[in-house]
């Protein structure tokens, strides 16, 4: 970075999340809206009066000859992500992707080196572990009041939008699996993935996956393109208590049940074992607001700032992507995939 007050930054893609993050930086204190680029002339002019100071382009390459850019947003199609992060951190820009980073783990693993050796930050958008509800859920975990994790229950469906160049897999299970292996601490073992094509549409609309871990915990995702109602939803079970997230509720983010199951040694050699259920209270604790959008953006700007390794790095994006290579086999084989060696933390 140079020695100007501001850090000069570049957005490329302006879809979905790209004009998100073109105003999130525009509205920034430390930060200028430098450049945006989209191969749609028509994106760079919804977004042309955003900040004073910006240009627009067609052509990513063209900024990143800009040596008073300092790091670039990455927001494109993922078939685009490596040769554009490739070219970003050649340049010496440090980057802020969407997720996925890629769909092969050894490309992953490759531009992780390769941020290493130019000393440049390489950070993917898992915008969910920016989450106050998310982060108030894995401090729960870590004091022990949920007690062993037993299951996890994951539900991101919903009425498209559909995409044509991923499948609803590719496109919703990298945050849930990001919270996943968050939550969990423990080496998830195999992967098992249900789905169909249900539209025209080649890729598949609506899948089902089952991740197994080594402490015996286990999650399901549920991922559709084609429900009538959106839901985004997250259900942990421990044998102390339970936790329910749901993220389209304005009020009740969290809920916190101090429900559960244990089993009682009767002694008997006939029904060995009675069941005592615990039906207690409901809390519903109050969770700051914040954009998680945002609390993703200041993360990266601080990184740059301090030069600090980000939480959602390179190497996160590599443990999430090596389950959703495992998840695809197993969609296009039917098989139970085992992950050897085990994918740790």
């Amino acid at each position: 970075m140079n020695s100007r007050n501001k850090i000069n930054l570049a957005v490329i893609g302006l879809g979905y999340w790209g004009p998100n993050f073109a105003r999130i930086v525009a509205q920034s204190s430390v930060a200028n809206l430098k450049w945006c680029c989209d191969l749609d002339k028509k994106n760079l002019e919804k977004i042309k009066n955003l900040s004073s100071t910006m240009r627009l382009t067609d052509d990513y390459r063209e900024l990143l000859k800009d040596k008073e850019v300092d790091a670039v947003i990455i927001a494109t199609p993922a078939k685009t992500h490596y040769q554009i992060i490739k070219a970003c951190l050649m340049a010496g820009k440090d980057v802020l992707v969407e997720k996925p980073i890629d769909f092969l783990s050894r490309r992953v693993k490759e531009l992780s080196k390769l941020s290493a050796g130019k000393k440049k930050i390489l950070m993917v958008g898992h915008v969910f572990r920016f989450n106050p509800a998310v982060v108030r859920i894995k401090d729960r975990i870590d004091q022990g009041s949920l007690g062993k994790i037993l299951s996890l229950s994951f539900k991101r469906v919903g009425l498209g939008p559909i995409r044509k160049d991923v499948n609803v897999m590719w496109d919703l299970a990298p945050h849930d699996i990001s919270m996943l292996l968050y939550f969990i601490d423990a080496r998830p073992v195999s992967v098992f993935a249900a789905g169909q094509a249900l539209n025209k549409n080649k890729n598949e609309d609506v899948v089902f996956v089952t991740i197994k871990f080594a402490n015996k915990a286990i999650a399901n995702l549920h991922l559709s393109w084609i429900d009538p109602i959106k839901i985004r939803q997250v259900t942990i079970v421990g044998d102390k208590k339970m936790i329910v997230f749901d993220d389209i509720s304005l009020t009740e983010k969290l809920k916190i049940f101090d429900k559960g199951v244990s089993y009682l040694d009767t002694g008997s050699s006939f029904g060995g074992f009675q069941a005592a259920i615990r039906d207690g209270d409901v809390l519903i604790p109050q969770i700051p607001t914040a954009e998680p959008l945002r609390e993703e953006f200041n993360h990266f700007i601080n990184c740059i700032q301090n030069r600090k390794n980000p939480i959602t790095d390179a190497q996160e994006a590599y443990r999430v992507t090596k389950i959703l290579e495992a998840a695809q086999k197993s969609l296009k084989t039917g098989r139970v995939i085992l992950l050897s060696p085990p994918i740790g933390r």
